[in-house]
């Protein structure tokens, strides 16, 4: 098996522009689900044979096991889907656009594209994926018994998602900021990048497959991309050596604990499983990237050196000074006076939803006007890499920050919605 050199890959991720997200938070849609990413072929509607290029759809064909059987060279190519269709259908494809009869040849493609795709055929439904929402793919395989019915096992189809789900976010976070550990920083941001992805059915719980908008999903690919190659060499590299300097310097990269987690996740339990991802014909490939490769691979026997580097990204990950604006939503201490414990809906000044900080007397008392008042709280302190970045040590200069109107009145109201009293819990108004 071939990889792409380490220091390649850390060279040409230097050269990639920050991803800045512009959509709220979402989840990953399956294709049933076309509300995230309108697919005109979906139902009775199938993309425009004006906009499609026959090239773009020809190297569709190709990826997803179709077969060109023949055709005048440099004019037009017949292609045969996989499985029992191949002798019962085919496409008659221009080999450009210059061909008077060109939109019309398309038109009657599309159209049987369409019906195959209702009719569940899964490369044509992938096909038309790629040509309605120009994008990435990234197709998970794992190797595992087949069950005897030939269908997947509840568990081990949701092993191969969940995984799978992991690994985006890892990618997403990395596409983010680069750390060893993320904890709960950047979840909110990671999770709005991954917001247009559709992902396609689970054939017998051994591959998988998502499809990143190219508009909107580029960089986490680009990320993803990198990060494997990266943890592929610096495993290799550990099993050689027993050293654990590649995963250090794979960070730069995008490595991180959440990304060893996700591919311990999918190769536990399996004979070993292998991550492929493919660009957009229709974008073309990203800046420092090859066109091709082969999937990356693991094995149970790298679970020993991405378990070992996953404690290593946890313990070494330092705490971050940090100068929060954040709402009272909880406040707890034992003692009718004395110090206590403060929950915060973070508004500012971290990449975390929320924190918890113990404070002093005084400082408790300050935070409980402000929760009364429905006003925030701006303190200083160390976010804690322990626990995920959730707690926040040291804190000081806790005083609460006067909004104008407008913004007591929006704050008031998310308060009413989620109100938490002193005790912890919620009161239902």
């Amino acid at each position: 098996m071939m990889h792409r050199p380490f220091d390649e890959s850390v060279e040409s991720l230097e050269a990639i522009e920050p991803f800045e997200p512009v959509r709220s938070i979402g989840s990953i849609h399956q294709l049933a689900q076309p509300a995230a990413v309108p697919s005109p072929w979906y139902g009775s509607g199938e993309p425009d044979p004006s906009l499609v290029d026959p090239v773009v759809l020809g190297a569709l064909l190709d990826r997803h096991g179709w077969r060109r059987r023949g055709g005048a060279p440099g004019r037009y190519a017949r292609w045969t889907p996989p499985g029992p269709l191949a002798g019962r259908t085919s496409l008659l494809l221009p080999a450009s656009r210059s061909f008077p009869d060109c939109e019309d040849l398309l038109g009657e493609a599309l159209t049987a594209l369409s019906a195959l795709a209702r009719g569940g055929e899964q490369s044509a439904r992938e096909v038309l994926v790629g040509l309605t929402v120009p994008s990435d793919e990234i197709r998970w395989w794992r190797d595992v018994p087949p069950a005897p019915s030939g269908a997947a096992s509840w568990a081990v189809q949701d092993q191969l998602r969940s995984a799978a789900r992991q690994m985006l976010m890892a990618g997403a976070l990395a596409a983010r900021a680069r750390a060893g550990y993320y904890g709960a920083r950047h979840r909110r941001q990671a999770q709005a990048m991954l917001e247009g992805v559709l992902v396609g059915p689970a054939p017998g719980g051994c591959s998988f497959a998502a499809f990143m908008p190219v508009e909107s999903g580029r960089a986490v690919a680009v990320r993803l991309h990198h990060a494997l190659h990266a943890a592929r060499e610096a495993a290799d590299y550990q099993r050689a050596t027993g050293g654990m300097e590649a995963f250090d310097a794979a960070v730069r990269v995008g490595v991180s604990r959440e990304l060893t987690e996700a591919v311990i996740a999918l190769v536990r339990g399996s004979e070993g499983a292998s991550i492929a991802l493919q660009w957009s014909p229709a974008a073309g490939v990203p800046r420092g990237c090859v066109a091709s490769s082969e999937p990356v691979e693991f094995s149970p026997g790298d679970l020993p050196a991405l378990r070992e580097a996953g404690a290593r990204y946890l313990q070494d990950e330092p705490s971050v000074p940090v100068r929060i604006t954040g709402t009272v939503i909880r406040m707890r201490r034992s003692q009718p006076d004395g110090s206590g414990t403060v929950r915060l809906r973070v508004l500012g000044g971290a990449e975390v939803p929320h924190v918890r900080v113990a404070l002093d007397q005084e400082s408790y008392r300050t935070a409980g006007q402000a929760h009364l008042s429905g006003v925030p709280i701006r303190l200083v302190g160390r976010l804690e890499s322990r626990g995920g970045f959730r707690r926040l040590t040291g804190a000081s200069g806790v005083v609460a920050v006067r909004v104008d109107e407008g913004e007591r009145e929006r704050l008031l109201k998310s308060l009413r919605e989620n109100l938490e009293v002193f005790g912890g819990e919620v009161r239902e108004e």
